[in-house]
């Protein structure tokens, strides 16, 4: 692995808190960036009407499950970038990430074709009239974006996976940055800019993610990067090159969908509850997302770093990332656990009001404080299964991911809410106690997996002496 350090800094330990640090903060401020995006348009929402707060997350929630496949798959080419980048072979990083990208341009016209299947599931939920009205266009928008999303993830593979997070950070944050503007402009109608309301936001996540990409592929096609990578031409689609990605990557995907659709199942669930208990349990999960984004990228960070140490073939390096990253990841979590604990108000303040739509504050916490101090708990567990989690993926354990989490999720979790929610009506916070078990489940599963490291002897890259991967 190619690292440059000056004569005045010493080189981190591999796998020390100092590498996974320089991997994964930039990461972190990319994740943050993104949440204070998504928490900036809930809070423009749940000032623009109760309504579109109500209807935007189990939307794009949806929106997210029904594309997630594609994005996923393409950008696990960032993990053969990285085991290619481990293994010293950058020409391999730049051919495994033009697959990526086809895959993004081949998959999306089927993610277009799944958005008459996101009303049908709409509709069935039951939710009112209003808000079913508002859920189908904030849904529609994202979904024919979605497109570019998946070309996002596969060029940002292509840094990330070398170890550059800094160039995705930096595109994320301009990105996003402009999400933020352009929902205050087109949710509200300022800066002459017409007033769509929930379409607005929607509009305005998808011309962000157009520019995001628009960016990290123009540096992608850098001249440095054209010789040193092969990133020009990006050729035609490559069987031999696309099936070891197909063998690694649809399961990693696969567990996306799952993942992101369970998630999305349940909050469709909480939409039959009183209009109270909905709206405090949307905002607890949009406060969920700020706190827990930076965990997604120390699982990132754990992700990248298994997968070079792998590609080197050194496992007991590999392992000390990935334990290493779990480490930052409860300390890291800690710290948030108490402001839960101790300030729910604070939280709920910016979602609360007195204005025609809004729920005053005391409505907010009546319940949304109890949410909020089991998200203290099991935000400890979670941190497990976003790390340890990726640290797997990283290494090409990507079967026995899918398979442990679609057993605990379908055959444990969904089954007891839908008992709890529709058979004995037992309310939010019964809901809520069923998932802090799965994820408890879920926590320890993967974590007895990397301990007892059957994922060392998985080979995702073959020898160079056969071209391809």
């Amino acid at each position: 692995m190619v690292r440059n350090w000056t004569s005045l800094q010493s080189p981190p330990s591999p796998g020390g808190y100092r590498e996974v640090w320089r991997v994964s903060a930039p990461i972190i401020v990319s994740m943050a960036s993104f949440t204070l995006m998504q928490f900036c348009d809930r809070v423009f929402l749940a000032h623009d009407s109760s309504v579109a707060l109500r209807a935007a997350l189990p939307a794009g929630m949806l929106a997210m499950t029904l594309t997630a496949f594609f994005h996923a798959l393409s950008g696990y080419a960032g993990t053969f970038v990285a085991q290619y980048h481990g293994a010293g072979r950058p020409r391999e990083c730049g051919r495994a990430t033009s697959q990526g990208l086809w895959l993004g341009l081949l998959t999306w016209p089927l993610g277009l074709a799944l958005i008459p299947l996101g009303f049908w599931i709409l509709a069935a939920a039951g939710h009112p009239a209003d808000v079913l009205e508002a859920e189908n266009t904030y849904m529609a928008i994202l979904m024919a974006g979605s497109g570019f999303w998946a070309m996002h993830h596969a060029v940002a593979g292509f840094f990330s996976g070398r170890g550059d997070t800094h160039t995705p950070m930096w595109a994320g944050v301009v990105a996003n940055l402009a999400n933020i503007g352009l929902d205050y402009a087109l949710i509200f109608g300022r800066w002459g800019l017409p007033e769509w309301g929930i379409a607005g936001a929607a509009i305005a996540t998808v011309a962000s993610s157009v520019l995001g990409t628009g960016i990290l592929l123009g540096l992608y096609f850098r001249h440095r990067f054209r010789k040193t990578y092969a990133t020009w031409p990006i050729g035609r689609p490559d069987w031999l090159r696309l099936r070891p990605l197909l063998r690694f990557g649809v399961p990693a995907a696969l567990n996306s969908v799952q993942d992101i659709g369970a998630f999305a199942f349940f909050v469709v669930l909480l939409g039959r509850l009183p209009e109270a208990d909905m709206a405090a349990s949307n905002i607890a999960f949009s406060i969920n997302n700020v706190a827990f984004m930076p965990l997604m990228g120390m699982g990132m960070a754990a992700t990248i770093l298994v997968g070079q140490y792998q590609g080197a073939r050194d496992s007991v390096t590999a392992a000390k990332a990935g334990y290493t990253a779990m480490k930052l990841a409860w300390a890291y979590m800690g710290g948030v656990a108490l402001t839960f604990l101790l300030l729910p108000g604070v939280y709920f303040l910016l979602f609360a009001g007195e204005g025609e739509g809004m729920l005053p504050l005391a409505t907010l916490l009546e319940k949304g404080r109890w949410l909020l101090v089991m998200m203290a708990f099991w935000g400890m567990l979670d941190a497990i299964n976003l790390v340890i989690g990726g640290a797997l993926r990283g290494a090409g354990d990507t079967r026995f991911v899918l398979a442990y989490t679609l057993a605990v999720t379908w055959l444990v979790w969904i089954p007891g809410e839908l008992v709890l929610l529709l058979r004995l009506e037992a309310g939010l916070m019964a809901a809520w106690m069923w998932m802090t078990v799965y994820v408890f489940l879920l926590a320890g599963g993967f974590w007895l997996r990397f301990g007892r490291g059957r994922w060392k002897t998985i080979e995702m890259i073959r020898a160079p002496a056969r071209p391809g991967f």
